[in-house]
Order: structure tokens, then C-alpha cells, then sequence
């Protein structure tokens, strides 16, 4: 067929809501990338991707029946991704499952310190030490989830996941050296094989999980690694309170017990994947990743959303946002407290492509200066 890609048509009865004839079919999506990170430099992507579409735009909230992608890309500053993904949070009826196999290099990621207060001095990083704020992380992983419908929006969750995460100091004097041979970080956890168990419960009522106008996600869970616990607690609100207008929300916190590696303090969990936290797109906005690192994290954002244009499944939106948060460094209790919080606020446009496709471009701005944002999705 010309312009169209080749489709594979499937009918059957499993895994739909109601009873009836059912029509499934199998297309496919291949698409170069390249963008601009005001980290990593230059990025060059591509993805290749076999997806199984929802029929109907607003069928069902899930962004597709199932889907397999393979997404591979390299930066002008050595880092590299290569990820096969495979997802199903339709096929069957009342199950979602999801998995994960990566390979990354993240080298020229930032390293500040453990703690809330951690200092960053833009001098610090002068032309004689050009990566005292920097370091190379390298992780293989694997990571699989299934979720089960006990009621209504209620779902189980369980899941487990292997990775070994390596870091590398880069020329000259870094903060992870130095950390490194003041016994901050222990020699032993660097690298780090783990090994995680997850469980938890989500509550999931959006309109839609790509591109939510109205509705909420609630998450609590439970990790297991190795030598370490984790407890998550992590809600999105989403409402449409006028035509062009959506206000969003997002409340997070967690506690890591034991003895937790800097691989496990660097991120925060989820019921999709692991968040980098706390700083960051996913995080804290205007921050660069990995700015604060500690067992413990807080975060809370707002965010106002307009649409100039609204068409569905295209739309235009500005944005403005206001996020939120901390960590609590080794010795610190985790609390809920809004004192020693940073923020960040900034603003932007999105572009919804179609039914799942969102392109995310702006500029989040702190007290120690400014992050460019251009991402494919919400943050939140």
C-alpha cells in the first residue's frame, strides 16, 4: 500500500470490554531524531516501533493495545541509550504488563554531592576543572512489571528488575572523586549489581495517559534491593475545569532505608519507570539532573496548561509551572516538611501530534540560572 506501512489484522474476542467481534491489527512506525541537550550536546536517535493501535481516538486511555520499540541514540559528548521496550496495557482484558531492556551511558551527568545542601559555585567548574560537576554513569538493566484490575480504577502491581550501574570520574578534579576518597560514597557499591523486587497498588482514572485533561493517579509502593528498602508514595492530579484551560498536580515522596547505593538514591520509583530525582524534566524543572541525591526525596509541582489550538487529537498548549523539592542527605530523618525546599519555575509550549505524540519545548529557571526543557511528553 503506498504511504502506508504493512498491517498484520487480527480478529478475536479476548482482552476486549464488551462482547463482539473485535478488529486488532499490527502497524508500524520508524523515525529519525535529533535534538539539543544543554547537557549532553547534540543528539542523534531513532526508533523503530511495532504497535498494536487503539481503534477509536477516545476508545480508552491507554496510548496504545501493545507496542515493541527499539530506540537507540548517541550524543556529541559520549553518552549513548539503546532500549528495547515491549508493553501491553490493553491486549488482555484487566492486565497491563511492560518490559525494559537498556543500556546507557549518561557521561557528562551531574554529580553535586549527597545531601539537601549541597553547593553549586558556577567558578568551581572554571576552565581548569571543566567537570568538577560531572560524572560518567554507565547501567544495563532489565526491568519487567505486571499489573492486575482488582476493582474499578484499582490495580495490583508487581515487578522485579536486575541492573548494574557503573560510575567513572572524568578528567581533572570532580566532586565524585573527591566524595570517593572521603569514604562519602563507599568503593564497594561503585559498581553496583542489584537485584529489585516491586509491589505496590496504583489508582488510575486519567482520560488519557499520554496527553490527561481530567482525572488522577495514585501510586504506593514497596521496592526490595539489595541491602535497601523503598517506599513511594507519589499522586497526580489532572481537571478541565473550562474549555481551553487544565491545571495539573503532582505530590511525591520517598524513603530509602538500609544502605542504599548512590545508583538507588538517584532516582525515584514508580509504577512506569524510575524517575531521575531530584532534578531534572521529570522532577525538578529549571535543575539539572542529579543536582540533589539522598535517601529521601519530596516533590510537589503546579502546572496551568492553555490550549491555542483545539482539535482533536491536535492541540497547541502554553504552559506555565511551578515545581518543588528536596532530599534528605545520610543522618537526615525524612519528614513531610516544606522547609530547605528549592523551586523552580518556567514556561512553554507543547504540541499534541495525533493521539499519543507530545513534544514538549521551553525553559525552567532557579536560583543557580536555567534549564532548556524539549522533551517528548509532559513531565507529569
Amino acid at each position: 500500500m503506498p504511504l502506508a506501512p504493512r498491517r498484520w489484522v487480527l480478529c478475536f474476542l479476548a482482552g476486549f470490554p464488551s462482547p463482539g467481534l473485535a478488529q486488532r491489527y499490527w502497524d508500524q512506525a520508524y523515525a529519525p531524531l535529533a535534538y539539543y541537550s544543554t547537557v549532553d550536546g547534540l543528539w542523534l536517535a531513532g526508533y523503530a516501533r511495532v504497535y498494536s493501535p487503539v481503534i477509536g481516538w477516545e476508545a480508552r486511555p491507554e496510548p496504545y493495545l501493545a507496542w515493541a520499540q527499539l530506540g537507540a541514540g548517541a550524543s556529541t559528548e559520549g553518552s549513548y541509550t539503546v532500549e528495547l521496550e515491549a508493553q501491553a496495557p490493553a491486549w488482555w482484558q484487566g492486565w497491563r504488563a511492560a518490559l525494559t531492556l537498556a543500556a546507557e551511558r549518561r557521561n557528562r551527568l551531574g554529580y553535586y554531592g549527597l545531601g539537601n545542601a549541597t553547593l553549586y559555585r558556577a567558578d568551581s567548574a572554571g576552565s581548569a576543572r571543566p567537570y568538577f560537576y560531572r560524572v560518567s554513569r554507565t547501567v544495563f538493566a532489565v526491568r519487567a512489571t505486571v499489573q492486575r484490575r482488582i476493582a474499578g480504577p484499582l490495580r495490583a502491581l508487581a515487578g522485579a528488575g536486575v541492573s548494574r550501574t557503573d560510575y567513572r570520574g572524568l578528567p581533572g578534579e570532580t566532586a565524585f572523586e573527591r566524595d570517593l576518597a572521603r569514604g562519602t560514597l563507599d568503593p564497594d557499591q561503585i559498581p553496583f549489581t542489584d537485584g529489585v523486587v516491586r509491589a505496590g497498588l496504583v489508582v488510575d482514572t486519567r482520560d488519557h495517559e499520554s496527553d490527561p485533561h481530567a482525572g488522577v493517579l495514585l501510586e504506593a509502593l514497596y521496592a526490595a534491593g539489595r541491602g535497601y528498602e523503598r517506599v513511594t508514595g507519589a499522586a497526580r492530579l489532572y481537571a478541565h475545569p473550562v474549555e481551553r484551560w487544565i491545571l495539573a498536580a503532582r505530590v511525591a515522596g520517598e524513603r530509602l532505608s538500609g544502605d542504599p547505593p548512590l545508583a538507588a538514591q538517584s532516582v525515584l520509583e514508580s509504577s512506569g519507570d524510575p524517575v531521575a530525582a531530584v532534578g531534572g524534566y521529570r522532577s525538578l524543572r529549571g535543575y539539572p539532573e542529579g543536582r540533589f541525591t539522598g535517601s529521601g526525596k519530596l516533590l510537589a509541582g503546579v502546572e496551568a496548561r492553555y490550549a491555542l489550538l483545539l482539535v482533536s487529537p491536535y492541540e497547541l498548549k502554553l504552559f506555565g509551572f511551578y515545581d518543588a523539592g528536596r532530599v534528605f542527605g545520610p543522618g537526615e530523618r525524612f519528614r513531610l516538611t516544606v522547609d530547605d525546599l528549592h523551586a523552580g519555575a518556567g514556561a512553554g509550549a507543547a504540541a499534541r501530534l495525533g493521539r499519543n505524540t507530545v513534544f514538549v519545548l521551553g525553559a525552567g529557571f532557579t536560583g543557580e540560572g536555567w534549564e532548556l526543557l524539549f522533551e517528548g511528553g509532559w513531565s507529569y
